[in-house]
């Protein structure tokens, strides 16, 4: 257990610290917490999703799109180099539909992790405390938000390829090949027209994954009546915060056993601000946000730059609420490029 968290955390807050420079011995571990008895359906229910997750990602790594044989078949109508590009363009778009299909099981799971860690029966802090199998959980799903919305922006052949099946669909709808008098895919392996339109809208946002997870959290608050907005917002930024402080504290960091936990909570302490940016009205920016934005920065900045990059990046890019007005300056230049 994070043993001292709840008393450190509010003796920071009472004392107004997100300017001290005060360090505490906060840690929540990442690689062993186990579930409560209570809290075991749902767990079970949030390590199934994981599983699909990292299925998705094995997945999206070796997606290498079918450019060369789409080339070829825009350059020469010809049959065969149209069967050519079809087949390789039909599996793959089953690939993407797959992608898609997991993004509801995220929008599902999300909303009932965050009933358990915001719930008003206990303090945020409280929350981290008590239930670190979940809070380890909602980490791993916010990670791969993270890396999913990474390896799209990075793989423009999966609008390349979906862009062209559509249009194949449209404009022949499976022509018989007059060459072998065979037909094409049985029309079972088409996408249905409105599940086309969802994923032709899904894979249109640069940050998909996370649309989908602000998305859920927004509506969760939305629905929620008896859980208020500052819960769920308070939730996250604590959790930041305990990210952070883990990351300033060489010793706390040795106690992982696994070189990439230390990877790990960068990422879900970057995944943790973008997503409190986009659900809270105001934004991780401003001064009244329970967010530590500078002192989050200043720990990636810290890192090699081939692990803080991206994460960077993803803070210039992917926030809703960067360049407002009352976003102070010295952030907007600490994130400049």
């Amino acid at each position: 257990m994070m043993g001292n968290l709840l008393r450190l955390l509010a003796r920071e807050d009472a004392g107004n610290s997100c300017c001290s420079h005060q360090k505490y011995d906060v840690f929540l571990d990442f690689e062993n917490a186990e579930p409560c008895e209570e809290e075991r359906l749902l767990y079970s229910d949030v390590a199934e999703v994981l599983r699909g997750s990292h299925q998705v990602i094995h997945d999206l790594q070796q997606y290498k799109g079918a450019a060369k044989e789409i080339k070829e078949a825009i350059s020469d109508p010809g049959d065969e180099y149209q069967r050519r590009a079809w087949e390789m363009v039909t599996p793959l778009v089953q690939k993407l539909k797959q992608f898609y299909l997991f993004s509801n099981d995220i929008e599902m799971i999300v909303p009932r992790i965050l009933a358990e860690l915001c719930g008003p029966d206990q303090s945020p802090t409280q929350h981290l405390e008590t239930q670190q199998a979940l809070v380890k959980q909602f980490a791993e799903i916010l990670e791969f938000t993270l890396k999913f919305d990474e390896l799209k922006m990075t793989t423009p052949a999966i609008q390349n390829d979906f862009s062209y099946y559509r249009r194949t669909v449209m404009q022949t709808r499976i022509k018989q090949n007059s060459a072998t008098g065979e037909t094409g895919p049985d029309e079972g392996a088409l996408i249905d027209h409105q599940l086309a339109n969802k994923m032709s809208l899904f894979y249109a946002n640069s940050t998909p994954m996370l649309k989908i997870l602000s998305e859920a959290t927004s509506k969760f608050v939305t629905e929620h009546k008896e859980i208020p907005l500052e819960n769920t917002t308070e939730t996250l930024g604590t959790m930041a915060k305990v990210c952070q402080r883990m990351l300033e504290n060489p010793d706390l960091i040795a106690r992982f056993r696994r070189e990439e936990t230390q990877l790990f909570i960068l990422r879900v302490m970057v995944a943790l601000i973008i997503l409190y940016d986009h659900v809270h009205p105001s934004g991780a920016f401003v001064k009244t946000s329970n967010v530590n934005v500078k002192g989050c920065v200043k720990v990636l900045k810290d890192q090699p730059a081939s692990s803080s990059e991206n994460l960077l990046n993803a803070l210039r890019y992917t926030t809703k609420h960067l360049n407002d007005d009352n976003t102070p300056k010295h952030i907007k230049t600490l994130l400049a490029v």
